[in-house]
């Protein structure tokens, strides 16, 4: 077995190779002026390739994602197995108005086409309660990284209350509050775009508590902005953010800090200043399985 990392996972990759006991090569990538991909593998590859790429900022990423799958069988790969602690595309599962395109269901089978085994982290489905309803593979697993943020809160806090700032959010944070014995609450939240957001907190008790936000990702930071001015005029001590998936487009990260919040962490799913909790042992353990 073989894992073959680009350069922008290399570090996650090389983590995980450790905890597996296995090899990690690092893909040659080259970006011509107009855009295209050169990707250069090792020429000797073993039976079964492991691919470790997460898929934020995901359109190039795909496109060298196939070249990459496909090389590899033609260098010998009997079996390829895909590691995406963020798994792109999967929020759009249905056409909200006639002639969109379902995404969801397009990269699903375009992935499914590619490989053996897909392997996430607290994928974003709505509609679908099993990754393998979007990718039609037996081994589509998605795991959840609530042990993992569970371990890293009961290290910081000996109290705090989780707050999922919506519905879709209560599946981590009733696991997590579960796990370490804080209490939970979460909000009412009406998307009405990008950068528009509407929330109602819960009725709680919030004053002088310290308040942890958790959610599976950060994209504008909106919600979680929004979401904590709510919570510091309802007098909470300090408000704290964890996210699985630290995407950040724009200016998420500053909107999110100028809100009020203390301190922002999140899984190193995704390469960024935040990420501190590590996935390796979770994707390793779902690895062995698959073995």
């Amino acid at each position: 077995m073989l894992i073959l990392a680009f350069e922008d996972y290399m570090v996650q990759a090389q983590r995980l190779g450790h905890t597996l006991g296995v090899a990690v090569q690092k893909v040659f990538l080259h970006h011509f002026p107009d855009g295209e991909s050169l990707l250069r593998l090792p020429t000797s590859l073993p039976e079964h390739v492991i691919i470790c790429r997460s898929l934020n900022q995901p359109n190039d990423k795909l496109i060298e994602l196939m070249l990459c799958v496909q090389t590899a069988k033609e260098l010998g790969a009997k079996r390829v197995t895909l590691v995406a602690p963020y798994l792109c595309y999967m929020r759009q599962d249905i056409a909200n108005q006639a002639g969109e395109a379902v995404s969801q269901q397009i990269i699903g089978k375009m992935l499914a086409g590619l490989f053996d085994d897909v392997i996430t982290v607290d994928s974003h489905l709505h509609r679908i309660s099993k990754l393998n309803q979007a990718i039609a593979i037996n081994n589509a697993i998605n795991l959840m990284a609530t042990d993992e943020i569970s371990d890293f809160l009961k290290q910081q806090f000996e109290y705090a209350v989780l707050l999922g700032p919506d519905a879709e959010s209560q599946q981590w944070v009733s696991t997590i509050a579960k796990k370490i014995g804080f209490d939970y609450s979460v909000a009412e939240k009406i998307r009405q775009g990008d950068k528009q957001v509407s929330i109602t907190l819960p009725e709680y008790d919030f004053n002088n508590k310290p308040v942890v936000i958790i959610d599976d990702m950060a994209s504008t930071g909106r919600t979680i902005a929004h979401a904590t001015e709510l919570l510091l005029a309802a007098g909470a001590k300090q408000v704290y953010v964890v996210v699985t998936h630290a995407l950040f487009c724009g200016d998420a990260e500053e909107h999110i800090l100028q809100a009020g919040v203390k301190k922002v962490w999140s899984t190193d799913s995704i390469s960024h200043s935040t990420a501190c909790i590590n996935l390796d042992h979770l994707l390793a353990a779902a690895i062995r399985k698959i073995l």
